[in-house]
């Protein structure tokens, strides 16, 4: 049993084949929802269902299944579309290898007139050959149309069985009865209903090809797993099986290897690649205490980790598990071409018989080959295959795209809601700035009476025990100058205010106006220095020494260097930026006007934010939410399109629609950016696959012929229509090349 499982399907050949799959999913009892996906050609199923029962459902409708596992390397699959490939050339030239010489045979008048007495056996046994190339060549279409018309639908293989069919037949009947019609009627079409195959197949075969570099991005991510993993057990190093590693275990990782599964380092350290998962170009050094992610690659230095998460449940599985899912869902604009396609062939197949009555009445003469060829033509001209691959092609290269670039999107909806953002707001701290305080400078207000590195040493031996933040910034940048922190006398908390000690007798204070006025130090000389700090976003806090201040530090939440660009970039791109903030008006001020940000919403408590996204809203803004995942929740939830941003992959991946894995912001304009021309490429397609069945359709029905004489040959037909397809799946091709803007790359 199962509540999700993915089925890779073998056999469909058009958007119809989507509809007839899916309804025969959803008919099997515990199946609650079922979503087929003509990209990749696999399918989702949800419910509480055995794989077997889901498996015999899509064979028994007509196309082969094959359940598919978690992390895998694909390799069978690839193996699977690779034969499916090898097998459609080799009836394609089956097909081609007796159309073209009947066809050049026809063109010079090597074959004799179906009148010329002793012809009949000649064409009889081309008769006979042309229906064995069908069989070899197009058994799959006859078979999928019989089993569709035993359940009462209809697809691709319907037209093209009837297409070739009745070419086939219809010469067959002339060979067989030629006097049934009239002379100037007498022509076989042998030589259309095979190469109407080769093109077909030959177009199917390329539509592989190219649709097999469309999901290049879930191949990269599965292929970023090591297979094996170098285990300490027993006190010796043993390589192991990927799949045989254990929760808790003692993993060594070694410059140069990929980190095998998800954990915590417990002796030694590395820089650690994480481009691949973050998008994050400058590698990250990690040392004991800190998580490593598999896929990652270590590029200097040894260490130990212990194993936290393996199989299914690393970042990586769970990642690749979500670009699968994206890949595969299906957008509002999706379901609308669905059932479009649905009913797309039977339309066609009352078309082709309007057609081939009006040709019969008011046609010319000979009108049972134009009544022929012009319906054939239109059966096989119009398969809906470019319009249902139109937009989940585009979606799969687009969402592939994206996961390259460091933004996992959800879904097709949220790219859909993505392309219409004009508003993105941002949460200020972990966003555009880093996220922790840092030392940014030490006004000596002591006349020089201290040796350098004197006043930080003082108050690192302040804050050397403390967790708050600011106590960490000032310790690590001690740490930085090579400034040891000394021991304290007599130390003692002021919550809200500070720290005071007694430092080789002398009484020292740190922390802020409110401590010092309270210990009886007079701060009036250094009103201004406090003032123009705040003025410029940053922190002071006070260091007393003896009754006097000694210096005043100043700390900030340095703004990221990309930031800038950043905010530049959605200017550029015609969104408006808003920063949505806890900190005062003068902090998020100076922080906006160092960005440029267009609008700040500052003093906000965390459960407020929400609120505020509304406002936005009802405002006339279409409004993504950048922040961490955690605090902002409430807005993230609230906004049209949630990008959850930071360190905590974990919630990222589980929280928001988009899922930034990195810490910068910056993805934030390619997942916009990617978006979009995913938008405009699915309109493209689209666009592409109604005209060409709006011209097609009205060319091969024969409305041309009228002014210009001209009827569509129903092999061009064939050629036009697999060529329709081609053409779509290269135009989604080219987001794989598709480039953030420089300023942020």
């Amino acid at each position: 049993m199962s509540d999700s499982l993915r089925i890779s399907i073998s056999g469909m050949m058009c958007a119809g084949c989507v509809a007839t799959v899916e309804n025969a999913l959803t008919a099997v009892p515990g199946v609650s929802e079922a979503s087929v996906s003509f990209a990749d050609h696999s399918a989702t199923v949800s419910g509480d269902v055995a794989p077997e029962a889901v498996i015999q459902a899509v064979t028994d409708a007509g196309y082969q299944a094959a359940l598919m596992t978690g992390l895998d390397d694909g390799s069978e699959q690839q193996a699977q579309q690779q034969q499916e490939y090898r097998d459609l050339l080799r009836k394609s030239l089956i097909a081609a290898a007796a159309g073209v010489p009947l066809m050049l045979a026809g063109w010079f008048g090597w074959l004799p007139d179906l009148n010329q007495p002793g012809a009949r056996p000649l064409w009889l046994a081309i008769a006979a050959l042309v229906a064995a190339v069908m069989y070899a060549a197009g058994r799959q279409y006859y078979a999928g149309a019989w089993k569709n018309f035993k359940r009462h639908n209809a697809n691709m293989d319907t037209l093209i069985a009837l297409g070739t069919g009745a070419a086939w037949i219809y010469s067959l009947l002339v060979v067989l009865f030629p006097h049934i019609v009239p002379g100037f009627s007498r022509h076989a079409y042998f030589e259309a209903a095979v190469l109407i195959l080769a093109f077909i197949n030959f177009g199917s075969a390329l539509e592989i090809k190219v649709r097999g570099k469309t999901s290049q991005a879930i191949k990269r991510l599965i292929g970023l797993q090591p297979k094996t993993a170098r285990v300490l057990r027993d006190g010796a190093e043993t390589d192991v099986p990927i799949e045989d590693v254990g929760l808790d275990e003692t993993i060594r990782v070694r410059p140069g290897e990929k980190i095998p599964v998800d954990g915590e380092i417990i002796d030694g350290e590395g820089v650690v690649d994480e481009s691949m998962l973050t998008g994050e170009p400058i590698p990250a050094s990690r040392r004991q205490g800190d998580t490593v992610v598999a896929g990652t690659i270590n590029q200097s230095g040894s260490f130990l980790f212990r194993s936290t998460r393996i199989g299914r449940d690393t970042t990586l599985a769970r990642i690749v598990e979500m670009v699968r899912d994206a890949q595969s869902s299906k957008p509002p604009m999706q379901r609308l071409v669905d059932r479009i396609a649905a009913v797309f062939v039977p339309a066609v197949l009352i078309i082709a018989v309007v057609t081939a009555l009006i040709w019969f009445n008011f046609g010319p003469v000979p009108k049972f080959s134009f009544m022929l060829v012009t319906a054939m033509t239109v059966l096989v001209i119009a398969c809906p295959c470019a319009l249902g691959l139109a937009t989940p092609i585009s979606i799969m290269a687009g969402v592939g795209k994206a996961a390259e670039l460091g933004a996992l999107i959800r879904n097709g909806e949220a790219m859909q809601k993505a392309a219409r953002l004009d508003t993105i707001v941002f949460d200020k701290t972990g966003t555009l700035t880093q996220g922790r305080p840092s030392l940014r400078k030490i006004h000596d207000m002591s006349n020089a009476e201290y040796a350098d590195g004197r006043l930080l040493s003082i108050a690192a031996s302040l804050e050397v025990g403390s967790e708050h933040p600011l106590a960490a910034a000032i310790v690590q940048a001690a740490k930085g100058q090579g400034v040891e922190p000394g021991p304290v006398e007599e130390f003692q908390t002021i919550p809200g205010q500070g720290v005071s000690a007694k430092i080789d007798g002398v009484s020292v204070a740190l922390g802020n106006a409110r401590l010092l006025a309270s210990l009886g130090v007079d701060v009036t000389p250094v009103q201004d220095v406090l003032a123009d700090i705040a003025s410029s976003g940053a922190i002071p806090i006070l260091l007393a020494v003896d009754g006097r201040v000694a210096a005043v530090l100043e700390l900030a939440d340095a703004i990221r260097e990309e930031s800038a660009a950043t905010v530049k970039a959605l200017h550029d791109d015609g969104v408006k930026v808003v920063m949505l903030t806890g900190d005062n008006d003068a902090t998020a001020a100076a922080v906006a006007d160092k960005l440029a940000i267009d609008e700040v919403i500052a003093n906000v408590l965390p459960g407020e934010k929400a609120n505020k996204i509304k406002q936005l809203q009802q405002d006339g803004a279409v409004v993504g939410m950048v922040g961490d995942g955690i605090n902002d929740a409430p807005a993230l939830a609230q906004s049209d399109v949630g990008f959850a941003i930071g360190t905590g992959t974990d919630i990222a991946i589980e929280s928001a629609d988009i899922a930034l894995m990195g810490s910068s912001p910056k993805a934030v304009v390619s997942a916009i950016g990617i978006s979009r021309a995913t938008q405009r490429n699915i309109w493209q397609n689209l666009a592409g696959a109604f005209l060409y069945n709006i011209i097609g359709i009205p060319v091969a029905a024969g409305a041309l012929y009228p002014f210009f004489g001209v009827l569509l040959n129903p092999m061009l037909a064939g050629a036009a229509m697999a060529a329709s397809s081609l053409t779509v799946v290269t135009n989604a091709n080219r987001l794989r090349w598709y480039k953030p803007p420089v300023e942020v790359a």
